[in-house]
């Protein structure tokens, strides 16, 4: 009982400074020095709770509220400690393939049963196209409810129209997404952190090995692969120390690059992509996993610290080793979560894809052109293709929302209004993407009949 008061105070002083940040910029006639100070007091509550529970998560989003307050407070300080979120981000690259190719190896070759493998894969691609799909339309209503495009003037700032042009020169050379699932040497798929193709290889080595004959050599790969994926969950455990000051060094940077006053000329889209996406977890995520019968208080728990990490970094990558080890722990097999979480960061990306067809009724409602419901409607079966393949382009998001705008008969240009909150937007959308991923990696293992209840329910201690 003496936590859970520790963590409401916790949420509640948490929330006390979000509406202190808006407080200040509306009520100017108080002094700005009171609200800094009781923030302050606020902030350092905040890390003691953090340090008397020592929860990952807690750490976390203490960091991102402190690191608002220095990239408002001190700019030129707060741009230095981008650093970090750099350093942070190149070392979970660095971990990524080997942990995937170690743990897919052992959970595919240990078991030989390669008619598993492709059943996984089959209800994988199958689960993740309806949510997915359910997630597009889901955001055509929310953008069609709010009108958050109508009568919105707002010109791109030089910035953005610059990172705009340049994200777009990727789609000069069109490539065939189905032919880049596939690799074509696995050291530049290691290289190039293209996670896709290291699972395709990973299954075939894995497939390969488990038709090896003989015992001695079988059992000496798969006791190296073993030895690689435990080693490299003890790498994601240290470089999961410096996760808050990562989330600390990228937050405060992004507000002393952008500001906070931006938010304000698109705080409807802002709105109503989070709404959208509160109602998307409501009422497909929860009704899932009651469905799937997954205890949700222990699976909320097992993802709280990869959600609230994709959400700080707005970045899937930095939480996927993380959602991989907790969710063994959770009772998840090996080869499932070696699998699903992987191939989903491709997939099953159901943020973003709410996001794509909130965002593209939004530009067109804002370039003043009245989109008819079949036409909205065909937006979303292209969306349904082009949001598939592009895992891996740097800004696929916005690559694909200009994309389609264009398709429209629109200026890809004018999606380049969208880039100026688009670092606020991406948190929201990649924490869902990553909680979906969580989600299907549990539901496909039960179908499986690959998911420990007993660890789940904590009955049994997991040990790996």
């Amino acid at each position: 009982m003496k936590s859970f008061y520790s963590l409401f105070w916790y949420v509640s002083a948490f929330m006390l400074i979000g509406c202190l940040f808006f407080l200040e910029s509306s009520l100017q006639y108080i002094q700005p020095e009171i609200f800094k100070s009781v923030r302050y007091i606020l902030m350092v509550f905040l890390f003691v709770v953090s340090y008397k529970r020592k929860k990952m998560s807690l750490w976390i989003f203490s960091a991102m509220i402190i690191g608002i307050e220095v990239g408002i407070d001190f700019p030129s300080f707060a741009l230095e400690m981008e650093r970090f979120g750099k350093i942070f981000l190149r070392l979970i690259k660095s971990l990524v393939a080997p942990l995937i190719f170690g743990t897919l190896v052992v959970g595919i070759a240990g078991h030989s049963n390669i008619k598993q493998v492709g059943r996984i894969g089959l209800k994988s691609i199958l689960y993740f196209e309806i949510v997915t799909t359910i997630a597009l339309f889901i955001g055509l209503l929310a953008i069609n409810v709010s009108q958050a495009g109508v009568g919105v003037h707002v010109e791109a700032r030089s910035a953005d129209t610059e990172k705009s042009a340049e994200l777009l020169k990727q789609t000069e050379a069109p490539k065939d997404h189905l032919i880049e699932i596939f690799p074509e040497n696995i050291t530049k798929s290691i290289t190039e952190n293209n996670i896709l193709q290291v699972v395709i290889f990973s299954v075939i080595f894995a497939v390969g090995l488990g038709m090896v004959k003989h015992e001695t050599h079988k059992a000496t790969m798969l006791s190296f692969f073993e030895g690689l994926s435990e080693v490299m969950f003890k790498f994601t455990d240290i470089v999961m120390y410096l996760a808050p000051l990562a989330v600390f060094g990228a937050l405060s940077s992004t507000v002393a690059k952008s500001g906070v006053d931006v938010l304000l000329s698109l705080l409807k889209l802002v709105g109503t992509l989070y709404v959208s996406l509160i109602v998307f977890v409501l009422t497909v995520f929860l009704p899932i996993a009651l469905l799937a019968k997954i205890p949700i208080r222990r699976f909320l728990n097992a993802v709280s610290e990869p959600v609230s990490l994709a959400f700080a970094t707005a970045s899937s990558e930095a939480s996927l080793p993380i959602a991989m080890e907790n969710l063994e722990k959770f009772g998840v097999a090996k080869k499932v979560v070696a699998f699903v979480i992987p191939t989903g960061y491709s997939f099953n990306l159901d943020g973003t894809t709410l996001y794509l067809s909130l965002a593209s009724v939004f530009v067109a409602q804002m370039s003043g052109i009245n989109l008819s419901i079949s036409e909205q409607i065909t937006i979303c079966f292209v969306l349904m293709l082009t949001s598939k393949g592009v895992a891996g382009v740097r800004g696929a998001s916005f690559v694909i929302l200009a994309g389609t705008v264009a398709s429209m008969g629109l200026d890809p240009e004018q999606a380049s209004v969208i880039l100026a909150v688009d670092a606020l937007m991406d948190m929201g959308r990649t924490s869902v993407n990553v909680l979906g991923n969580c989600l299907a990696s549990v539901v496909i293992a039960k179908s499986e009949g690959e998911f420990d209840m007993d660890i789940a329910t904590g009955k049994t201690v997991f040990e790996g």
